[in-house]
C-alpha cells in the first residue's frame, strides 16, 4: 500500500493563541483558517512539506459527544494528558530557546533520554504535549 500521514488534529480551545505558537513560535504556515458556527478550525504545517498538517479544532464541536465528555476532554487538555504530537528538528537546542522565548509552558528542558533520543517537551496553549526530537 502507498499511503502517507496527510494531517492530524489536536484540540485547541483559543484560535488565537493556537495561531500565535503553531505559526509564530514554532514557524509553521498556515495553510487554512475556517470560520463556522462560532467555531475555527486552522490548520497549520511546516514550512517546504506540504503533504504534511495539523488542524487545530475546537473538540467542543465533535459531534456525537456528551456534555459528560466534552468536560473530560476538557479536564484533561488542562493537565496536558489528552492531546500530543512528537516534532523533529536537526537543531533541538536552537528550538528549545525559541520555546523559552515564548509563552509555551516548558515541562522537560532538552534531555538524553534512556531510550536513546535527546528531546525535550513543551505545551502548547491548549494544554497538548508537544515533545521535540533531535533528528541528527
Amino acid at each position: 500500500m502507498d499511503m502517507n500521514i496527510h494531517a492530524s488534529f489536536l484540540p485547541q480551545i483559543d484560535p488565537e493563541a493556537s495561531l500565535a505558537f503553531y505559526r509564530d513560535t514554532l514557524g509553521f504556515e498556515v495553510r487554512n483558517d475556517v470560520a463556522y458556527g462560532g467555531n475555527r478550525w486552522i490548520t497549520v504545517g511546516p514550512v517546504g512539506q506540504p503533504a504534511t498538517s495539523i488542524v487545530l479544532y475546537p473538540p467542543a464541536a465533535s459531534p456525537g459527544i456528551t456534555d459528560d465528555e466534552r468536560r473530560t476532554i476538557a479536564e484533561m487538555m488542562a493537565k496536558g494528558t489528552y492531546g500530543m504530537i512528537l516534532l523533529a528538528t536537526p537543531d533541538l537546542d536552537g528550538a528549545f530557546a525559541r520555546l523559552q522565548d515564548s509563552d509555551a509552558y516548558i515541562v522537560q528542558e532538552p534531555t538524553a533520554q534512556p531510550y536513546g533520543v535527546r528531546d525535550c517537551a513543551v505545551r502548547d496553549p491548549a494544554g497538548n504535549m508537544i515533545r521535540v526530537q533531535e533528528r541528527g
